[in-house]
């Protein structure tokens, strides 16, 4: 029924509207979706894939907002459910271009997205989708950490991706977020995840080390990205080092997510390793040069366009 289901946040992102410039002094901000997870499906729907995502908010008007805009965006959002006893998480962040941004996360102490127990997932739609990606912070809080692990384990076919996205403040503490990585990472066959991730995950921040020892875990598919020094990925028959795509930064927060949805792309069209990376690094640079993260997601069109502009 679908090519991908993705699961984990969704909420409300307010950005200012003006760059270089403190949350104390800012005067105006814009609305838009927020949540990885829920970023990636968009991502991906704006290549042309059938997406579905897996989350709850609350019942309140920020709710029915962010049903609107995954509807809106082209994600189906049958598996999204509603909390009555917790609001919709809404995050801020500072835009410091070109390399410092700033999060705040108001999301409380047991957010919607973390309240989707084992008995809200269709199984049998998790394991026929052509690629499940899931995120670390679903991992974090009770129930949610027992419905991914009943998600992984239905998935015997297709391609499994563990983002390896670290918030430490949405964490008690690292070695929790840790555990729960090293204890989950076997039932992946894709990784991704930045040096401050890996070092996470891993204890490692050496990419070709860090690569390597997803390898041993049974990771197939280990992709490290390096910020201003590009990507690097790796199979148990080939490597690429990608290096990065030369934009005017505007803000950096969405750029992972438009790579995770270049990455979901590549993976299901079955693209070579290197193409794959490409286009990913192409696509979270595309964000990267905007202010909005879903909004800004580019189609397969503008990816490749900017690709070729560097190639020239």
């Amino acid at each position: 029924m679908y090519d991908l289901i993705t699961f984990g946040r969704s909420g409300v992102d307010v950005y200012p509207l003006q760059t270089g410039v403190g949350l104390a002094d800012v005067e105006t901000f814009g609305k838009f979706l927020g949540g990885s997870p829920t970023n990636v499906a968009v991502a991906a729907a704006r290549h042309g894939l059938r997406p579905a995502v897996i989350t709850a908010v609350g019942a309140d008007p920020f709710g029915e907002y962010v049903r609107r805009a995954i509807r809106g965006f082209g994600v189906d959002d049958a598996y999204v459910s509603t909390v009555e006893d917790a609001p919709t998480p809404v995050t801020f962040c500072e835009i410091f271009p070109p390399d410092h941004f700033p999060i705040y996360f108001y999301r409380g102490e047991h957010p919607p997205d973390l309240q989707v127990s084992p008995d809200h997932l269709d199984l049998d739609a998790i394991a026929a989708t052509g690629l499940f990606w899931f995120s670390l912070t679903g991992l974090s809080q009770e129930p949610s950490a027992a419905a991914h692990a009943a998600a992984l384990s239905a998935r015997t076919s297709g391609w499994t991706v563990f983002d390896l996205d670290w918030r430490p403040t949405l964490w008690k503490s690292q070695e929790a977020a840790r555990q729960a990585a090293r204890s989950m990472l076997p039932l992946a066959n894709v990784a991704v995840g930045n040096l401050d991730e890996m070092d996470n995950a891993l204890g490692v921040r050496d990419p070709e080390a860090a690569a390597q020892a997803l390898l041993d875990l049974g990771v197939r598919v280990a992709i490290v990205k390096m910020g201003p020094e590009g990507v690097f990925a790796r199979t148990s028959e080939e490597s690429a080092l990608v290096e990065p795509v030369e934009v005017k930064v505007i803000n950096g927060i969405g750029a992972g997510d438009a790579f995770g949805g270049g990455i979901c792309l590549g993976l299901l069209r079955g693209w070579p390793l290197e193409r794959t990376i490409r286009f990913a690094n192409a696509a979270g640079a595309f964000v990267a040069a905007r202010l909005a993260c879903a909004d800004a997601m580019p189609t397969t069109a503008e990816v490749e366009e900017l690709l070729n502009e560097v190639r020239s």
